[in-house]
């Protein structure tokens, strides 16, 4: 059943179920709220590839013509990193690189001449495969099958210290590094773990009065993260199981936590509070067992 539009100026029914459905695409939390998440997303929808000069700076320069231009170049071969519409060192390496194949000056600047010699060279396919995916599987197969050594960076909004405190004992008996990251901005926490070079993120987010488990990974762009991917799917039925819970799946979202992380990371929202308090322990378990299987089991 459609919605009518709403009276101009009146933020009713109609511009309520417009923001939802923008928040669902996107890949944000749906609550029919525009706040600076759901705005910037808005932004960063209004520019098209060759609307503006593309480079890297600070704060990084958002957008979809951003996507656009990382989602080609890694068609054309070029390691842009991850598809997330954030321009940074390595996007600015790979238009530099292009740039230097094609004869142009190698500035890392995309304007609008180099907008034209990547659509000139751009592969005739629907959906070519994306350098950034096959070197993504490849670094997971070769990954140490072991969490022994690595850097496992674990993440919360607040009130979860106990589970917190029990998965970093767990983590310790298995030899792992476990970098606790306590804070409500999902934007400091991806840095925060950027800073501390986590080789996995694991993100914890209570659901009072939830019934279920979920898992979230990034995908945004036409693009989606295998090893977030993967490691979702191993978390939620472990701890969906541990808690005695219903299932809720798995779900590629672009949320900032998922998006600015540069390993492959995951968030797991749970509830009820009751539940989870009374099986903590079995959850730690069940989560650092995920974990386990994550880094013993190479993404095909």
């Amino acid at each position: 059943m459609g919605v009518s539009p709403d009276i101009a100026a009146l933020y009713g029914p109609g511009t309520r179920a417009a923001v939802e459905s923008f928040q669902h695409a996107r890949g944000l939390r749906v609550d029919g709220v525009c706040g600076s998440q759901t705005w910037g997303a808005l932004v960063e929808a209004s520019f098209h590839l060759g609307d503006r000069l593309l480079y890297h700076r600070r704060p990084m320069l958002r957008g979809d013509d951003v996507a656009d231009l990382q989602r080609q170049l890694s068609a054309l071969g070029f390691h842009t990193g991850r598809v997330d519409g954030i321009f940074g060192e390595l996007t600015g390496a790979a238009v530099a690189e292009f740039q230097r194949n094609m004869g142009l000056r190698a500035d890392g600047i995309c304007g609008s001449r180099s907008v034209r010699e990547i659509h000139r060279v751009m592969p005739r396919v629907a959906e070519p495969e994306l350098v950034t995916s096959v070197r993504d599987r490849d670094q997971l197969r070769h990954s140490p099958r072991s969490l022994l050594g690595r850097r496992v960076a674990i993440g919360e909004e607040g009130g979860l210290g106990v589970l917190v405190a029990a998965i970093r004992r767990r983590l310790d008996d298995v030899g792992a590094v476990s970098l606790p990251i306590l804070h409500s901005d999902g934007s400091m926490q991806a840095s925060a773990a950027n800073v501390e070079s986590a080789e996995v993120y694991l993100g914890l987010r209570l659901i009072p009065r939830g019934n279920s488990c979920v898992a979230a990974y990034y995908a945004g762009f036409k693009f989606e993260s295998p090893g977030g991917r993967h490691l979702a799917e191993l978390v939620q039925t472990r701890a969906a199981e541990a808690l005695g819970v219903s299932a809720g799946g798995v779900r590629g979202m672009s949320i900032p936590v998922l998006r600015e992380t540069r390993m492959p990371a995951v968030i797991c929202e749970f509830g009820p509070a009751t539940v989870v308090v009374e099986h903590s322990a079995a959850l730690a378990d069940a989560l650092v067992t995920a974990l386990s299987q994550w880094a013993g089991t190479p993404v095909e």
